[in-house]
């Protein structure tokens, strides 16, 4: 019979890959920052490598979680979550879930002049949903220039070009929910008439 070890063991290869895909990293990119072979990772993933704490150790640090995500350990009995934020592209971002796959959570915080003033939109694959805390939000969607303050909410498909700042010289506080599939949420952005401001509307 199948071990809780086994099980465990046999579950990190999903779990790596989709953690891989969640921060759309390639094996060869992967490979660089944890100096294990692109055909080791692969092997990895698929399970036809069995994981060992040498492979693991880099692989969770290179990820952002720990040992215990990527084993997927029972729970402890402990409810809180260890924060460990991660800085990138001027914005503070605070993983609030711990398991890989399906919806993740995150409050993220950009303070004023930590990014480049001019928008840079990106896309990726995805939906997102956004609920501003304290500040003002720009948000650039698209072809749309739109400044969410505290209490109000966006969801936007992430495939369409996108940007966040400051809207003003004081920090702004979010949480984003991401998922590449789900349910929409109860509020959509979407601009006003010409040479009214935009703000969200409620379906």
């Amino acid at each position: 019979m199948e071990s809780d070890l086994d099980r465990a063991l046999d579950s990190v290869g999903p779990r790596l890959r989709a953690l891989r895909r969640q921060r759309e990293t390639t094996l060869a990119d992967l490979s660089a920052a944890t100096g294990i072979s692109v055909s080791t990772l692969s092997r990895l993933e698929s399970g036809a490598r069995r994981p060992n704490l040498e492979l693991l150790l880099p692989l969770a640090k290179a990820h952002g979680v720990t040992l215990d995500e990527l084993v997927d350990a029972p729970p402890t009995g402990d409810p809180r979550i260890h924060l460990r934020p991660i800085t990138r592209g001027g914005m503070t971002m605070v993983p609030l879930t711990r398991k890989a796959g399906g919806i993740q959570a995150y409050k993220l915080v950009i303070r004023p002049g930590s990014r480049r003033r001019e928008p840079d939109p990106q896309s990726h694959e995805g939906y997102e949903w956004l609920y501003v805390l304290n500040g003002r939000l720009r948000f650039v969607l698209g072809g749309h220039d739109l400044v969410f303050s505290s209490g109000e909410a966006a969801e936007f498909d992430t495939r369409v070009p996108h940007w966040f700042d400051t809207a003003d010289d004081e920090p702004v506080e979010f949480l984003s929910l991401f998922g590449r599939q789900g349910e929409r949420a109860h509020l959509r952005a979407r601009p006003k008439a010409k040479g009214q401001p935009e703000e969200p509307e409620e379906p």
